[in-house]
């Protein structure tokens, strides 16, 4: 028999265990561990996979363990020095910031890599994505002597790397 074939049914039983054990995680988290609310819980956590397969179907993935454990030392790396570099802003006696809102062009394609691109850096210190449109990420940031660009440059390049995209010219 064709392995194709078989690469459909693996995909979906891979991806129902994967949405199911997320959706049973979230809902023990959201019950703080106990286990007497789990009769709402199955029927919550078998309605979010229902309705995730309907608004998400599965679809082969390039995504890799370990490009996803090198995007999260990454990405908790850029919250702490971003945090920091916020406190040492707030911190400061007299405040000397200059918030600007920048259009970045983006090199990701279109589609889920640039909301997870403009999701990221909304919970990045610093920064708010404002908006996508014709290929730019409207970004507002505290300070506009800081180094955004390349700083959404080094996250839009992680991102690429966790997706097994390439990128497009700027």
């Amino acid at each position: 028999m064709n392995s194709a074939l078989h690469a459909v049914p693996i995909q979906l039983a891979k991806s129902l265990l994967l949405r199911a054990g997320l959706f049973a995680t979230l809902w023990w988290m959201l019950a703080e561990g106990s286990f007497l609310a789990w009769g709402v819980g199955l029927a919550s956590s078998v309605l979010a996979l229902v309705v995730s397969l309907i608004l998400l179907p599965p679809a082969p993935s390039r995504l890799s363990l370990l490009g996803a454990a090198s995007f999260l030392g990454f990405f908790l790396l850029q919250s702490f020095d971003g945090g920091v570099q916020v406190a040492r802003m707030a911190l400061r006696p007299r405040p000397d910031l200059r918030p600007v809102v920048l259009d970045i062009p983006l090199r990701l394609p279109e589609g889920g890599a640039r909301l997870f691109l403009a999701a990221t850096l909304n919970l990045l210190p610093g920064t708010l994505s404002a908006g996508l449109e014709d290929g730019n990420l409207r970004v507002h940031v505290l300070d506009q002597r800081s180094p955004a660009e390349a700083e959404v440059r080094a996250v839009e390049t992680r991102i690429a790397r966790l997706l097994g995209l390439s990128l497009e010219a700027a």
